[in-house]
């Protein structure tokens, strides 16, 4: 920074031009001119945190260097203004600081040091320690920075003794393979001839894979030294380093790169005076994949097709115009100065006994913080991913990482324990490659991710051998079958057989590893290749021709929610709730209890917010409320009966789908009142009586009967019931009875209830007042309700105590913020270990606090109690509402029943059977505790199953083709009407006032609000 006070440094690679950094660098550069502040402007490469661009470095004389994040022109403007005029920090845009390089440089409060920050803390810079730090386009800047030292002091070594000092550092080729880089060079040395080459691949092909293309855009000096290097220890006199002419910037860096080291004597006749002669010429390729394989990738360079030849001999012995030949990988190449400066020991120092160093990695896909990152060999997989990679996107889950680009494999998140090393990596069915590294959750279909490469591999397959070309094609005819739901259960021992044959058949390495995509995900995921193909469906609603439209999908009901959307659109309001009426009996509780995962795909979301399909459907259903007054009985038809043990949601929709069919349907219910959880666990003034029992009686009206009071074993039994002519029985009793604590003192207070306990006395009747100071334990839906309905019973006190932080926590948002409102304490991160008191007083909740830890197999995090953190909360009544179970040691006692080690039925999963012949069972009996949704879809699965037994058909359940039933016109409604249109925001009740009493708190929507937002719907189904 001569004669200059600060330096301002922005990150001009591909990412960061991508994001905006071209604008950035104007803006400033127009700004510094315009005022003669003496401030210098550079453009550096890119310093791999990609999802964070634009990146802009501060360097002020007696600061620290201090790197910003996801700059704007606007924000570099105030970089200007703030930080280096005035020394202010944009805390909100400040990613991490260097640590001061001497004592009169001051760092940044509330700014985390690089060896702090969680992005960059746990990386290891080898590769790619210049990047980020140095002008590109400066051979000065990299001269500074050490630059074409290792290439003088090997001129003064013997190329064999340069070769022992790679050989012992253990570097091995990054392009893919994994070979020991000395012992090719040695094959290579020892080799006579007269000529030998040198050549850089630069080939990078696999979707998702940029390390080669950032290197050489942000140190371009380093692989150009590399290759200078490796010219000297082999003998050779030319190199070509072989790029795709995708990367423009990339090989304008190469071309200014290497016109500056031959004007500095690094390159050209006797270079730096010690006889050695060498030279590097650029070769553009044209973006052939199989140009990776380096045979083809000689050829190529021969102005021949780009394909493959059999090996042996392998190039180090014959390659590039029947020359030895060493072809080296962007990434190998770029750590070999390093290696020879800072020493082969202490390169090998790192990484493990058979894996030696650092990797990078193009850290890609559904991940927090995508970019390049450069690990020590070792690290764990889970690691590089939670740790650096920062995790999930929020509200998603990991489900696998892709390693090795079309050539790799799927390495599920239960199995990313494993270090990254060749061996490890190779062991799960992937491979390491030249580093791709694609992150996918659960909205990533494994079966259409082996397709994406899979065809990327059949359409880039050069055609020479016939297992590649031929099998290949096999192969992925078979995946679009499959993914087209016209998938066969022999289709998945036909591609296992095909992959094999062309991993034994192909000519180069990249035929025979194109299966690997397949192998994996059939070994880890073969579960959802049999949904695709026994249930035509796709887990992650991603295969167009199973999910029409992501909303519909993720209904566990299948409802056809883009028709119905469309309906009210419309205006038709009537047939709206007819076409709900097919998939969903209860749509008015429904539309106010309901999960909403449809929401959570709608693909609104992507525009503004999601489209309030939940408060739709409650509008048009609260419109037909009183339809079970024109409802006329169903006549019965067929000869079998059907008893129904328990009346909630799963043995109602049962009951509601087996007598339109014709059979005669008899509901047990053993409380006052059917309706199971709706009426006993979800307090009035979330789910009125009235509403409830209205949707129950429109069951009724159809001709089910329903009798209350009656419970198995007591009043009725399965042989009593057999005897009464019931040919088949279904048993969809509730979870009702609540887990333990597992906590000293939860027996011994008769003011220690549960929260199902608790809510079905006060939904039954009871609004006694429970006591003064509550704390509720848990986080999910069942413990917001206990809190609410504690306050609105006169309590003084409720807390709510988790043991995660709110992110996790799996309530609603809205019932989490209403329950705010209206005073309830959240304490997260706590977790109860004893209950105390005195005489069967309860007094108070001894707890600890949690810190969240290491993420565990399924990828999520635990929490860990911190030592020493131990405190009370005062109260005298603890609710659990942890979870629940079935209770049903009784009935299985009495009848033989096979039953889980979760307490629940053991059924056959195709056709819900119990091991009694003609009983079956569904619903949280099966499954335990469900929503109210996936209660009414196992009504609608085990009532298919049910007819089938009946009729004699095979007991295998088949997946019902969720599709729109309609097809509704689109409305025109003109673009600066719909861009008007935001989401209407439910109306309540003030919580002043309805934390006081039972009375529903949200209102619904009008019919304007209900058209207006059924109007921005995007329409996926078209």
């Amino acid at each position: 920074m001569k004669g200059k006070t600060s330096q301002i440094i922005v990150g001009m690679a591909t990412c960061g031009r991508a994001a905006g950094a071209v604008e950035v660098f104007n803006t400033l550069e127009k700004e510094i001119g315009g005022n003669g502040s003496g401030i210098d402007l550079k453009a550096t490469g890119c310093i791999g945190l990609c999802s964070q661009e634009v990146n802009v470095e501060v360097n002020m004389e007696g600061r620290t260097r201090l790197i910003y994040g996801m700059i704007t022109p606007e924000l570099a403007l105030h970089i200007l203004s703030k930080t280096i005029k005035n020394g202010v920090v944009l805390h909100e845009n400040s990613l991490f600081q260097y640590r001061p390089e001497n004592n009169l440089e001051t760092a940044y409060e509330g700014v985390p040091f690089v060896d702090e920050y969680s992005l960059t803390k746990d990386q290891i810079k080898i590769a790619l320690k210049n990047c980020g730090n140095i002008d590109p386009f400066s051979i000065e800047d990299y001269i500074g920075f050490d630059g074409y030292k290792a290439l003088s002091k090997i001129l003064k070594q013997k190329p064999e003794d340069v070769i022992k000092k790679v050989d012992k550092s253990g570097i091995k080729g990054r392009g893919g393979a994994g070979f020991p880089t000395g012992k090719k060079w040695s094959f290579c040395r020892n080799t006579p001839a007269d000529k030998k080459f040198v050549i850089c691949n630069a080939d990078e092909g696999d979707p998702g894979a940029f390390m080669d293309r950032s290197l050489l855009e942000g140190d371009p000096h380093s692989v150009i030294e590399g290759m200078i290097i490796a010219g000297y220890a082999i003998g050779a006199t030319e190199g070509y380093i072989y790029c795709r002419a995708e990367y423009p910037l990339a090989l304008k860096t190469l071309d200014k790169a290497l016109i500056d080291a031959r004007k500095k004597k690094f390159l050209g006749n006797n270079i730096l005076n010690s006889g050695f002669s060498y030279d590097i010429s650029v070769r553009e390729g044209a973006g052939a994949f199989v140009c990776g394989e380096e045979t083809a990738l000689i050829a190529s360079i021969e102005d021949q097709r780009g394909m493959p030849r059999p090996k042996p001999p392998f190039p180090p012995i014959k390659g590039l115009y029947q020359k030895p030949t060493v072809v080296n990988n962007v990434e190998t190449l770029a750590n070999l100065p390093r290696i020879i400066l800072d020493s082969p020991v202490e390169y090998g120092s790192i990484g493990t006994e058979k894996s030696k160093g650092t990797k990078v990695f193009a850290l890609a896909g559904k991940v927090k913080y995508t970019g390049l990152i450069e690990v020590p060999m070792g690290m764990s997989l889970k690691k590089a991913i939670f740790d650096i990679g920062g995790g999930p996107l929020p509200g998603h889950e990991i489900k696998a990482a892709q390693l090795g680009g079309p050539s790799g494999g799927c390495i599920p998140v239960n199995m990313m324990d494993i270090p990254i090393d060749y061996e490890s990596i190779n062991s799960t069915g992937a491979i390491m490659g030249s580093g791709g590294m694609v992150i996918m959750d659960e909205t990533s279909c494994m079966v259409d991710i082996a397709r994406f490469f899979l065809e990327f591999s059949t359409e880039e397959s050069c055609g020479k051998c016939t297992p590649c070309r031929v099998g290949t094609k096999a192969m992925l005819r078979i995946l679009e079958r499959i993914c087209d739901g016209m998938g066969k259960p022999e289709d998945l021992d036909k591609l296992e057989e095909l992959s094999h044959s062309i991993i034994d058949g192909a000519l180069c390495g990249l035929g025979k590893t194109a299966p690997n995509p397949v192998l994996t995900t059939l070994k880890y995921f073969r579960s959802e290749y049999e949904a695709h193909i026994y249930d035509k469906k796709c887990p992650a609603g991603v295969c167009k021709r199973l999910t029409p439209s992501p909303c519909q999908s993720a209904c566990p009901a299948g409802i056809d929610i883009p028709s119905y959307v469309a309906l009210i659109a419309h205006g038709r309001f009537d047939e709206a709730l007819d076409l709900i009426l097919e998939d969903n009996p209860f749509p008015s509780i429904c539309g106010r209890a309901c999960t909403h995962a449809c929401e959570s795909e709608c693909k609104r979301s992507d525009v503004d917010t999601p489209i309030s399909i939940m408060h739709l459907k409650r509008f048009v259903a609260d419109r037909g409320i009183a339809r079970a007054k024109h409802i006329k009985p169903v006549k019965i038809t067929r000869k079998e009966k059907v008893a129904v043990i328990g009346g909630g949601p799963a043995g109602l929709t049962a009951a509601y789908y087996l007598i339109q069919q014709g059979y005669k349907v008899t509901v047990f219910e053993s409380l006052p009142k059917a309706g199971g959880m709706m009426v006993a666990g979800i307090p009035e003034y979330r789910l009125p009586r009235d509403i409830v029992q209205s949707e129950i009686d429109a069951i009724a009206a159809l001709g089910v009967e329903i009798k209350t009071n009656i419970k198995v074993g007591k009043d009725v039994t399965i042989k009593s019931l057999k005897e009464e002519g019931y040919d088949a029985i279904l048993f969809t009793i509730g979870a009702f009875k609540g887990r333990k604590l597992m906590i000293s003192g939860e027996d011994q207070f008769e003011d220690c209830c549960d929260s199902i306990k608790f809510l079905t006395k006060v939904n039954y009747g009871d609004r006694t007042k429970p006591g003064n100071k509550i704390v509720v334990i848990g986080g999910g839906n069942s413990a917001i309700d206990a809190a609410r309905v504690a306050v609105r019973l006169g309590a003084d006190n409720v807390t709510i105590a988790y043991r995660r932080t709110r992110k996790e926590m799996p309530a609603f948002e809205e019932e989490i913020e209403a329950a705010e409102e209206e005073g309830v304490i959240i304490e997260y991160l706590v977790a109860p270990t004893r209950i105390i008191g005195e005489k069967g007083k309860l007094s108070g909740l001894e707890c600890v606090r949690n810190k969240m830890g290491e993420p565990d197999s399924s990828g999520r995090r635990r929490p860990v109690p911190v030592e020493g953190s131990d405190f009370i909360l005062d109260c005298d009544v603890v609710i659990p509402a942890i979870s629940q179970e079935p209770d049903i040691e009784e009935i299985s006692n009495a009848n033989d029943f096979e039953i889980t080690k979760w307490n629940t039925f053991q059924v056959d999963p195709n056709n819900l059977e119990t091991n009694i012949n003609g009983v079956f069972a569904a619903g949280d009996a099966v499954t335990g505790p469900s929503t109210i949704i996936e209660a009414i879809a196992a009504g609608q699965r085990v009532a298919a199953a049910i007819v089938k037994h009946f009729k004699g058909e095979r007991l295998a359940w088949e997946y019902r083709s969720v599709r729109p039933k309609r097809q509704i016109a689109e409305l025109d409604v003109p673009d600066e009407e719909i861009e008007k249109l935001k989401r209407p925001k439910m109306p309540c009740q003030k919580a002043s006032i309805r934390k006081k009493e039972f009375t529903e708190v949200e209102t619904g929507y009008t019919e304007k609000m209900a058209v207006d937002d059924a109007k921005r719907c995007l329409r996926c189904d078209l």
